[in-house]
């Protein structure tokens, strides 16, 4: 059922935004920081990292021959009382030196003045006379403040780097969606109520779209789909670019994962598929980007009715208005009273989801041995792999008939599941320190998986929700009962433009160090928050030894890779030693790395690497349309059928 809601704007939310601080639920590992005052307020100066100065050796020494040789003794004594006058740590903080940058760079000073053979000789002479106690301590000073701005660049530029961390306004940086004035229609309703099946419909009418999606699957479901009926599209990936047209002409019609997406294109019609990922701690960025820059006269946005609000809000930032459509479930779906409890009770159409890959195997294993089939998805698994899977197990003619999976069936599968179990309802997270903890999942997960049984068109008419065990049910109950929580946030990342601007004033500091201080200067309002830059900055210490130039290591940096797998890690490295050497990357290459052809898996063990391959691959491909095809030699199918 389709619901058409009139246009409101939300007056009394918006005004709360603005007239007072709002409390924000920042995703773990992630970083909000609301507007600050004053130049010097807010930093976390334990990031900057003190540059290293040499002693000066000149052969004359000019102080000495007008004022005498310095006593060393007696030097190391003045430069420690004037370490401690209260009057000059304060008059070092009103140049930008909190306490423990004073500390550093007086560390550092002192190291420099007692290893110098020689000074400068007006700063020989002030030394000399405090020594005869002819001067003041306090004439040191301005020689400090030169030292300590040799060791610490930025405090010469804090001013600029705020400027270019200022990220309180990101709608003003797409001005060629700014010129248009566009339409923005929202999709909102549960799983499995044809929110964006009506959105897609409009991608296929218009002229020319764009259809933007958080899943490689998604992407490559609505570029067959469109392709079959008729309307020629494109695919866009990390991983691939694959023609509608015979002859390879590009197309009207884009099917891209949402990274991927050109916000300088023009078109007529944009989709933005699950929007609610924009609060995502890793990749929300992606969904804000679309969302402000996309060029398109009408952008549809479909997803969870927790995310209107928000929406609304940004697009009053760009003088956009919002229409919201929505819908109701096409099916009906039941939590039942009873747990499954053993796997003797499994029937057809089963499907139990687990948020451990250990549990998946060891479940997958006890039902085979029980005699019956099983599928298996999670989320490393190849998406061809998936999609095999997923037919095998909607095949009627299959005897396959249990699904057992990870919440990575959560989006992007049309499965034909009658009951879904939940083997547990609790999963792992990273906390904001880093940290793994386990917590009970949310209220949109539970839904959001809950809703993937008794499919529209599947083989079943309606859905059944319970538990392997009795005492999660009730839990899940009272999770599933809740209200979705209001996502009241966006992501925003840092521009290689901007880290480009910030190593021009730091040009010693490392693409590691860089990120850190602009993440901590980076400014946003209430409705924003910083992506979790760990991953990219793994990436950059890995390759920090490597001689690349700034743009080369920032793109290297924001491959796709799984930190926790040490196979695609090392490989990581050597793609970046081949590229900095001149290298190309050829197929026979890549072939020697992964020794090539690979075996057939005996146990997990094997199954975990041969995945490892499989991402090794994948980051092959995904190098490629970057810019270096003339370091590439090889076709997308050499990859994928392995000739």
């Amino acid at each position: 059922m389709l619901t058409r809601v009139p246009h409101r704007w939300p007056v009394g939310r918006f005004w709360r935004s603005v007239t007072r601080p709002r409390q924000q639920v920042v995703p773990a590992g992630c970083t909000n920081f609301s507007q600050r005052e004053g130049p010097g307020t807010g930093a976390d100066t334990s990031l900057f990292v003190p540059l290293t100065v040499k002693p000066d050796n000149d052969p004359r020494d000019i102080g000495a021959e007008l004022s005498g040789s310095l006593n060393r003794n007696k030097v190391l004594s003045v430069l420690n009382m004037f370490y401690k006058q209260k009057q000059i740590q304060k008059l070092a903080a009103t140049n930008g030196l909190d306490a423990r940058l004073f500390h550093k760079a007086f560390i550092s000073f002192r190291k420099w003045v007692m290893e110098s053979k020689t000074l400068s000789a007006d700063f020989h002479v002030v030394l000399n006379d405090i020594c005869l106690q002819a001067g003041h301590v306090d004439d040191i000073f301005p020689y400090f403040m030169q030292h300590a701005k040799q060791i610490f660049p930025m405090l010469d530029c804090m001013e600029d780097l705020r400027k270019v961390s200022d990220l309180r306004h990101p709608a003003n940086w797409y001005q060629e969606a700014r010129k248009i004035h566009r339409k923005i229609i929202f999709h909102s309703g549960p799983t499995n109520s044809g929110k964006t099946y009506h959105a897609i419909q409009h991608f296929l009418k218009a002229r020319s779209a764009v259809y933007c999606g958080p899943l490689k699957l998604l992407a490559h479901e609505i570029f067959e789909r469109s392709n079959n009926n008729g309307i020629v599209c494109d695919l866009v990936t990390g991983e691939e670019r694959c023609f509608g047209h015979p002859e390879g002409h590009v197309s009207p019609h884009i099917a891209c994962t949402i990274e991927m997406c050109n916000v300088n294109q023009p078109c007529e019609v944009a989709v933005i598929d699950e929007i609610q990922m924009i609060r995502d701690w890793a990749r929300g960025w992606a969904w804000t980007r679309a969302l402000l820059g996309v060029c398109a006269e009408e952008v549809h946005v479909c997803g969870e009715a927790a995310a209107i609000n928000l929406v609304t809000e940004l697009m009053i930032t760009t003088g956009e208005e919002v229409e919201v459509l929505k819908y109701d479930r096409l099916s009906p779906i039941k939590v039942l009273n009873e747990p499954v409890e053993t796997l003797d009770r499994l029937r057809p159409g089963d499907c139990i989801v687990c948020f451990n890959k250990n549990d998946i195997y060891a479940i997958s294993r006890q039902i085979e041995s029980k005699g019956m089939e099983c599928a298996v998805i999670y989320g490393s698994l190849p998406p061809g792999a998936k999609l095999s899977q997923a037919k095998k197990f909607n095949d009627p003619e299959d005897p396959c008939k249990i699904l057992v999976a990870t919440d990575a069936i959560g989006m992007g599968l049309n499965l034909s599941i009658r009951r879904m179990i939940f083997n547990s309802i609790t999963k792992p997270f990273v906390n904001e320190k880093g940290e793994k903890e386990v917590d009970y999942i949310s209220t949109s997960q539970a839904l959001q998986i809950a809703g993937r049984a008794g499919r529209f068109s599947s083989a079943f008419n309606h859905g059944e929700v319970t538990t392997m065990y009795r005492p999660d049910l009730l839990h899940l109950k009272e999770i599933l009962s809740k209200p979705v929580e209001e996502i009241e946030v966006a992501g925003l990342h840092p521009t290689a433009e901007q880290i480009e601007i910030f190593a021009y004033h730091l040009p010693q500091s490392t693409l590691s160090n860089l990120m850190d201080i602009f993440v901590n200067l980076a400014q946003v309002d209430g409705r924003f928050f910083v992506c979790n830059v760990d991953d990219f900055k793994f990436l950059a210490e890995m390759i920090q030894h490597i001689p690349l130039n700034l743009r080369v290591r920032y793109v290297f940096c924001t491959a796709p890779i799984n930190r926790k797998q040490p196979f695609l890690c090392t490989s990581f490295l050597k793609f970046a030693r081949q590229y900095s050497r001149n290298e190309p990357l050829t197929f026979s290459w890549l072939c020697r790395l992964v020794s090539w052809p690979v075996s057939s898996p005996h146990n997990i063990r094997d199954l975990a690497h041969l995945e490892a391959v499989h991402d090794v691959c994948d980051l092959y491909l995904w190098f490629r349309p970057t810019g270096w095809w003339r370091r590439c030699d090889v076709n997308h199918a050499q990859i994928r059928t392995g000739t």
